[in-house]
């Protein structure tokens, strides 16, 4: 009894320590409000989560990972890049805007007017596609907010192309019936635009500082009259270990490594920014950038932001709650709070909750040289990409680079048009389903490929029509071939002494013609169907 109740008081001590955790930047009263209710800014209170139904049979959703960044066309990180002198960015940037001494990220954002967009036409695109969710980029690591910003000057009403962006995508998906995401990213502009404080080290413009040390005073006569760059570039300190070499940022992700620690004042701002934004769109679906929650370990303003967010759509929906949070490199207490998010990659096994990869066809911003180079995902390698996700219990969020003027190129939409003509034969498979004994088998499945960190795996695997994938709906199996097979499916998980079932019928998805089968003890043969429905991947569905 005396070691029961030892162990029960030093459980209370650890309780008592999380609960008094401290922060270096926590967030002050005076705030936004955290929403009351179920939810308390604590990981231990978060994990009261339960991923909600809906999400997991929606499967597909497709991104709209579009700002300013997307205007120069030169792809992702641009506003970072653009400061590293001598790299691809920089020079394409001094050639069409000037240098970054006199003609800055903000000169960018000034560019961007969203001339032809259009979001009714592609949320009703999207959703023709297969997606089942649309996600909308409500900022960026540039730190300019696509909203009626009410904490953050630096807003798409009054710079660029002055209008509500997040407006204008959550009312076509409300059109069009889609739950709707916002990706939020900006908590790590203190030391993504840390370049911006640099100057060339050669040329005529060696030692001439960048504009990332600009302040509100120096927009005297300029188009930015009356707005500080501060606001945007967040500029104002010390800079992080080796910041000097561009790539500093990746090991210093949640603010360790030398990381400059944000002051708690950007803190609060970002905290701020965030509730405004979940209480304006009340979005069914909200993605962090971030290990974690974003600024977490060194303020609490990510907990809060979660504990509002949960709380906040339980009130909007009848007490029951419909929200879905993402993060990346969760610890496995960490996926009880929220959904594992995983950047352009995907485990290698199957996972026992719930979780999604997000990843792109090409640059996460639009990228003119990856469109000439026809550097896109092919419509095979996304559908191929699916299906293998699904079988291990996880969500695609798939995102199709918007230039800057809102369009898409006709190769993006082409891709789409092979997603959806696969889509419309093969969808049963997809959406409602669940995962089976085993998620399958083949090449790729019997090779280990680990995700590293926040993912960046997926180069590392190519399919095959060798590849199977398994999931299921009900007593139904679907069993998916990545590809065309030239001779009969070996199916090796129903053998008849597997202990998986005993096979009453096949059909090919797409097709009515009778397929002759086989099962052994070790194996289901089945002989390839005479008539291919779509040859991205074919679909067998096997009544047990």
């Amino acid at each position: 009894m005396k070691h029961v109740i030892s162990l029960i008081t030093g459980i209370l001590f650890v309780q008592s320590l999380l609960a008094q955790e401290s922060y270096p930047s926590p967030i002050r009263p005076g705030n936004e409000a955290v929403a009351p209710g179920k939810f308390e800014p604590t990981w231990q209170s978060l994990q009261q989560y339960t991923i909600p139904a809906w999400f997991r049979n929606a499967k597909f959703g497709i991104w709209a990972h579009w700002g300013p960044q997307c205007q120069p066309e030169q792809g992702d990180w641009y506003g970072r890049f653009m400061y590293d002198e001598g790299s691809e960015q920089y020079t394409w940037h001094v050639k069409h805007y000037g240098h970054p001494s006199k003609a800055g990220f903000k000169e960018v954002i000034h560019d961007w007017k969203a001339e032809h967009w259009d979001p009714e036409k592609l949320v009703a695109l999207y959703k023709r596609t297969g997606a089942q969710y649309f996600f909308a980029m409500a900022n960026h690591h540039d730190n300019l907010d696509l909203w009626n910003s009410k904490y953050q000057e630096w807003n798409t009403l009054r710079v660029g192309p002055r209008k509500d962006i997040i407006k204008g995508w959550a009312q076509a998906a409300k059109k069009y019936k889609l739950p709707f995401g916002l990706s939020v990213h900006g908590s790590h502009a203190w030391t993504w635009f840390e370049t911006a404080q640099r100057s060339d080290k050669k040329g005529p413009f060696a030692g001439i500082p960048y504009d990332g040390k600009l302040t509100k005073a120096d927009g005297k006569g300029t188009w930015w009259e009356g707005l500080d760059p501060q606001g945007l570039y967040a500029q104002q300190h010390n800079l992080s270990a080796g910041s000097e070499n561009i790539t500093s940022l990746w090991s210093q992700w949640n603010w360790d490594n030398g990381a400059s620690i944000p002051s708690q004042e950007y803190c609060e701002k970002f905290y701020n920014r965030t509730i405004d934004l979940i209480n304006q769109y009340n979005p069914d679906l909200l993605y962090f950038d971030d290990t974690g929650l974003p600024l977490y370990p060194v303020s609490d303003a990510g907990l809060k932001i979660a504990a509002h967010y949960y709380n906040h759509n339980m009130a909007t929906h009848n007490g029951q709650l419909n929200a879905v949070l993402f993060g990346k490199v969760l610890t496995e207490e960490q996926k009880k709070c929220m959904v594992w998010d995983v950047e352009r990659g995907a485990p290698d096994k199957m996972q026992d909750k719930a979780w999604q990869t997000c990843t792109c066809i090409g640059d996460w911003h639009y990228s003119r040289p990856t469109y000439e180079r026809n550097g896109y995902k092919s419509a095979k390698t996304v559908i191929h990409t699916l299906i293998d996700i699904v079988s291990k219990n996880g969500n695609l969020l798939l995102n199709i680079p918007i230039r800057g003027d809102g369009t898409i190129d006709e190769k993006e939409m082409a891709i789409l048009e092979g997603i959806a003509g696969w889509m419309e034969i093969n969808k049963e498979s997809i959406f409602d389903t669940r995962p089976w004994k085993t998620y399958g088998e083949g090449p790729v499945a019997e090779t280990a490929n680990p995700v590293n960190g926040p993912g960046f795996n997926e180069e590392k695997i190519k399919f095959s029509a060798k590849d199977i994938r398994y999931n299921q709906k009900g007593k139904v199996l679907y069993a998916t071939v990545l590809g065309t097979p030239e001779e009969k499916v070996v199916l090796k998980a129903l053998g008849k002494t597997k202990g998986n079932g005993i096979v009453k019928r096949i059909e090919v998805l797409g097709n009515k013609e009778k397929i002759s089968w086989k099962q052994d003890a070790d194996s289901l043969s089945i002989q390839n169907p005479k008539l291919v429905p779509n040859d991205l991947a074919i679909v067998f569905k096997i009544y047990l």
